[in-house]
């Protein structure tokens, strides 16, 4: 089964008898990658199922990294979970329309992720999305009330009488300076707009070979080959979000060949 796998970076498919693979991986040395696997114990039962070993090859680190990801759930293998697509994907949004921050939870169905420049963190449920305003609040004692995580009576929040709220919501904590810790509490997890007007490729090339792949709004729509000249293109779905923890980094900090289309 390793004959022909290449030392080339690229994402390789276990076959086993089915019509869809048992296991899709990336790497920047398929061969070592795969002999790892095998020698693996703990992954002894995947390779006693697999019957056939397939590859396709990339120009660089960052085509296998979006391929897989891409490749993953449309195919949906048996032994890959963690990159599996999320049927929901929610935020929390900071309202600013007032003269208070409000947060609101929305999915990734009302409002369009990748073009907002006030969402906050990106979660698989609102159940997740809320807990992580309970730990802000708890962390940085804010008004769970105010946050719309309880309601709040005439004596204030529950978190007051715990002395875990500072009373921004009977007007002992002047309401500027809790928002201001809770536009600080958030920072760290502010999803990032996608910083360009249009789609772009991101451009790798090893040994001679190019490979363009077009980004837009943090969506991998496709790569084009210069072996083949042909340009691949993916389903359109709606923002994912592997694919925007695989490229924010390198795209903000500027460490990849980055040409507008």
């Amino acid at each position: 089964m390793l004959e022909g796998l290449p030392r080339r970076s690229g994402v390789y498919f276990f076959w086993g008898s089915g019509t869809l693979p048992l296991y899709i991986g990336k790497s920047v040395d398929i061969r070592s990658r795969v002999l790892s696997h095998i020698r693996a114990e703990d992954e002894a039962e995947m390779m006693a199922q697999t019957q056939r070993i397939d590859f396709i090859e990339t120009a660089g680190e960052m085509g296998a990294l979006l391929l897989e990801a891409h490749l993953i759930k449309k195919l949906c293998p048996l032994y890959n979970i963690r990159l599996r697509r999320q049927k929901t994907l929610c935020s929390i949004r900071l309202d600013e329309s007032g003269s208070v921050l409000i947060p609101e939870i929305v999915s990734g169905h009302d409002t369009e992720i990748a073009g907002a420049d006030n969402l906050y963190g990106l979660f698989g449920s609102v159940h997740a999305a809320k807990e992580k305003l309970r730990e802000l609040a708890q962390q940085h004692r804010l008004c769970m009330g105010l946050l719309g995580l309880e309601k709040i009576s005439r004596r204030g929040c529950f978190g007051l009488q715990l002395k875990t709220c500072l009373g921004a919501c009977v007007g002992k904590e002047d309401r500027s300076a809790h928002d201001q810790r809770l536009r600080s509490a958030l920072q760290d997890h502010k999803v990032q707009a996608w910083p360009y007007a249009g789609a772009v490729d991101l451009v790798e090339q090893t040994d001679g070979w190019t490979q363009r792949h077009r980004i837009q709004g943090w969506r991998f729509l496709g790569t084009w080959c210069s072996k083949t000249n042909t340009f691949t293109a993916h389903e359109r779905h709606g923002f994912d979000l592997d694919t925007y923890k695989i490229l924010v980094r390198p795209i903000l900090l500027g460490t990849l060949k980055i040409e507008p289309v």
